[in-house]
């Protein structure tokens, strides 16, 4: 989910995704363990992998990986910076920064949104307003915990390398994520994946990739990372059903957890964090290091005629915010009536 062109939103939304819950009592093909025993605790209880909200699991968790803020620890280094622990801390390094010639911010397309606005959101409410946020409740985004998050994205906005929103698409997206390795930005929203995906691009001398929470939302509060869930799953009307639920079922064994591991990709199995090395060592750790972690997505809700994407109502507008042609009071304005049809036609 989450991908510019939602095909699997689609899926979800008529309803043509396959039942996963009988998988997770099922034997994992070559070993004795059920698939439910081999996948961490709180993994299928969330609006990733139940997009209805009735307790069924339509999605397998697959990959995860902590979200969060990446930057140049070398350049931090250097200069004898510290790492944001509150926004207001972010917005004095934003003028340091920009005496130096950089800018505080970039991202690589604005779907990288999802996962710092929904840490954002848990940071800045706790688990009670992300809870109502997702589900689009009455009057939610006329509250002060919104009015937060509505504040930092537009200052964010206000300090963001200039030239991202041009290249913030699928094909030029590792364009905005060589602004951070060329010291050109300072910090941009990913994931661990982003250490493989730019492992042969130039950089700064003396870089050292660096990850950090969100900032809290006020002193002494406690930063937030997104948990980044990649699913698998099985349109309804495949035409091998019980022969995909055993592979699914095989994706959780031993083998294929490990030739996924050679590729740098972590499921929710129980002792495969014990393995990591290097930089996923450390950005694993962001959890073991004080930051509250969010799970969960928007509810889904019925395709309705005119209302956009999850996508498209909340993240794609800072573009906009960013280059100028869309302001802060459009955005929430959308965001608030768009969110009226969501909650009206939320699926369950």
């Amino acid at each position: 989910t989450g991908r510019e062109k939602g095909l699997t939103e689609q899926f979800i939304k008529d309803r043509n995704i396959a039942e996963l819950t009988d998988v997770l009592s099922m034997t994992i093909p070559g070993e004795s363990t059920k698939v439910s025993d081999k996948i961490v605790g709180g993994f299928t209880d969330t609006s990733v992998t139940n997009p209805y909200g009735d307790g069924v699991t339509y999605l397998a968790p697959m990959f995860y990986s902590p979200c969060g803020l990446f930057y140049n620890a070398g350049l931090f280094e250097e200069k004898g910076w510290t790492v944001p622990a509150t926004w207001d801390e972010m917005w004095e390094l934003a003028e340091k920064a920009q005496a130096e010639g950089s800018y505080l911010f970039t991202y690589p397309t604005t779907g990288y949104f999802d996962a710092f606005l929904y840490a954002l959101m848990y940071s800045v409410g706790g688990p009670d307003f992300f809870n109502k946020a997702t589900t689009y409740a009455e009057g939610i985004w006329d509250t002060p915990e919104a009015q937060q998050c509505f504040d930092i994205i537009a200052k964010l906005a206000s300090y963001t390398n200039p030239v991202t929103p041009a290249q913030a698409n699928d094909q030029d997206f590792t364009q905005n994520q060589q602004l951070v390795l060329d010291n050109k930005a300072l910090f941009m929203p990913n994931g661990t994946w982003i250490v493989g995906e730019m492992a042969e691009a130039p950089r700064a001398e003396g870089f050292q990739w660096g990850m950090t929470a969100l900032p809290a939302a006020k002193a002494g509060g406690n930063g937030a990372s997104y948990c980044w869930l990649e699913q698998a799953w099985i349109p309804a009307a495949a035409p091998n059903l019980d022969a995909a639920k055993q592979f699914v079922a095989f994706l959780y064994s031993d083998a294929a957890c490990a030739i996924f591991a050679k590729g740098g990709a972590v499921q929710p199995v129980p002792g495969l964090t014990d393995n990591l090395e290097g930089d996923n060592k450390m950005f694993y750790a962001i959890y073991d290091n004080g930051a509250d972690a969010a799970m969960g997505n928007f509810a889904a809700y019925n395709a309705v005629a005119g209302l956009g994407t999850v996508r498209e109502v909340f993240l794609d507008p800072v573009n906009g915010l960013v280059n100028g042609s869309v302001t802060v009071d459009q955005w929430v304005s959308d965001i608030k009536a768009a969110s009226d049809q969501m909650r009206a036609n939320i699926m369950g």
